[in-house]
């Protein structure tokens, strides 16, 4: 039922008039679609709406109209995709992602346009379930405490959709003194009607300090309105799709750990993340989370798909990181002497799948290449732990703390934890111990969709600095079968030259359409 309610924004609107007349679009009672008043008129179709909600964060549009047409943007599969392959540690092996690898897109490239149009779209119908969710608490429809539910979940997808959205169009937190620079958009009322169209037009973009205060506001009052708890609360482990595939209390707060983790507000990472101890357990095995799809102690939130609803074959992850072989393991980190020769995380068959042919590296995280039903891994609580693990070594005050966490999500890896794992001599700084831990995200979290963050809020660092987007290994073809093997002297090299942090490309252009409509937004510098 994902797509049985009109909703009206901005850029997707304009998106239509290229094939429809403003009369088609504004019509909120289409033939074989629910009008938003009818929408809230029972328990079930309530239900229904909060079910489409979820099935347009897993889907999205990507300029289709046809039925599960989508290519998981946002959160369907687009964020692992175009998080790794801006990139450095993963390679485009054919055209398939040619201008988010090189940087060489527009203001009219589909992956970013498509970011913005689907994440704005998934906004606009969080939206409107907050206020169908309320109308409906004062018909007497629902009682407060299911709209509560139904409140909390929308605002922490509402919360989480600005917050990807401000690591690929603003700058990151640290930027200005006081994030005063430009941010995005942070939409809080429902479109549905002429009028609200016209009311909500030419909004400018809040400031990068106002979106996160906004993030972290809606963050607060998901954990407070959702009625699930979340995993591992009570004698027995509550497991399933509706836990792991619907916002809970839990993953309010696990998120939080990342938006702190962004802002650098390291006490508020550790003070979050300490919430979730006892509740979750990192599996013993890496592999669980991905081998047991939903049923684990590990994963917090992913978006769950089926064999009838995925973002089909052009962005299904199993399909597009190792079937269709679009997109590989780059040499860069294959090679990387910290990722010892032994990890698990290397092994084949389980993490990884070797293509018999060229014995080219891909990702085997998701791996159901025929129905496509790999869930998308939002967040898990190995991200929490090492979130808390870098706040620790950040604050340096207790570097021990940090040292323990870290092993904690290395050492279940390693071929021998008693001889392999960290210890004080490690490392010689707090510098050293961030470095390990920030290399640790990096295989831990290998085509999960991270990297980009970590690059984006790593900008000027003062530990562990990165400057712009990293060079990178050979587009459009894949590595020589030397690369991966680990017992030859082949040479990585980086002919996809870096792009500056300074260069206006390192930023991605606020869609065309978006500024074709709203008079009051900024572009970003340079496009």
């Amino acid at each position: 039922m994902k797509n049985i309610f009109k909703t009206i924004l901005l850029s997707a609107m304009v998106l239509g008039m290229s094939s429809c007349s403003e009369d088609k679009i504004l019509d909120l009672n289409p033939i074989n679609n629910i009008s938003d008043q009818d929408a809230f008129s029972t328990p079930t179709l309530i239900q229904s709406y909060m079910v489409g909600v979820y099935n347009n964060a897993a889907i999205g549009m990507y300029n289709s109209t046809t039925p599960n047409g989508g290519r998981g943007y946002v959160w369907g599969a687009a964020f692992v995709e175009q998080g790794e392959a801006r990139g450095e540690d993963v390679v485009n092996m054919q055209t398939f992602y040619e201008l988010t690898y090189k940087a060489t897109n527009d203001a009219s490239s589909p992956n970013n346009v498509f970011y913005w149009v689907d994440g704005y779209k998934l906004i606009n119908r969080c939206n409107l379930m907050i206020e169908g969710a309320q109308g409906a608490v004062a018909k007497g429809i629902i009682t407060q405490a299911v709209a509560d539910d139904y409140i909390g979940q929308s605002k922490f997808l509402r919360a989480i959709t600005h917050f990807e959205l401000l690591n690929y169009f603003a700058k990151p937190y640290q930027f200005t003194a006081g994030a005063t620079h430009p941010g995005v958009i942070y939409r809080e009322v429902g479109i549905n009607t002429a009028a609200e169209l016209t009311s909500e037009d030419n909004k400018p973009r809040n400031t990068v300090a106002e979106c996160y205060a906004k993030v972290l506001a809606d963050l607060d009052d998901a954990e407070k309105l959702i009625a699930t708890v979340g995993r591992g609360t009570g004698t027995g482990a509550a497991t399933g799709t509706l836990v792991i595939g619907r916002a809970s209390k839990a993953a309010a707060i696990a998120f939080k750990t990342r938006v702190y983790l962004q802002k650098r507000d390291w006490a508020n990472v550790i003070a979050e993340g300490s919430k979730l101890t006892g509740r979750y357990a990192l599996t013993a095995d890496p592999y669980a989370p991905f081998a047991l799809n939903i049923a684990n102690s590990e994963s917090i939130f992913s978006i769950v798909h089926t064999a009838t609803l995925n973002p089909n074959t052009n962005a299904a992850l199993a399909s597009i990181l190792r079937n269709r072989a679009l997109v590989c393991i780059s040499p860069i980190l294959w090679r990387d002497s910290q990722w010892l020769a032994d990890d698990k995380r290397r092994e084949d068959g389980k993490f990884i799948y070797t293509a018999p042919t060229n014995g080219v590296k891909y990702t085997n995280k998701y791996f159901d290449i025929t129905n496509l039903t790999d869930p998308a891994p939002v967040i898990r609580y190995a991200e929490v732990v090492l979130n808390m693990a870098e706040a620790q070594a950040r604050l340096g005050t207790n570097l021990p703390a940090a040292l323990t966490l870290l092993n904690q999500v290395r050492n279940r890896s390693l071929a021998n934890p008693a001889a392999q794992a960290y210890t004080s001599a490690s490392y010689t700084s707090q510098a050293d111990l961030v470095k390990l831990i920030l290399k640790e995200r990096r295989i831990e979290f290998l085509q999960e969709g991270r990297r980009w963050s970590d690059i984006h809020r790593l900008q000027g660092d003062d530990l562990a600095p990165i400057s712009g987007v990293p060079a990178k290994v050979a587009s459009g073809i894949a590595p020589p079968k030397a690369a991966f093997d680990l017992t030859s002297n082949y040479v990585v090299t980086t002919p996809v030259d870096a792009i500056p942090y300074t260069d206006y490309k390192y930023l991605w252009p606020i869609p065309q359409i978006e500024m074709n409509t709203n008079l009051g937004i900024q572009q970003n510098p340079g496009w």
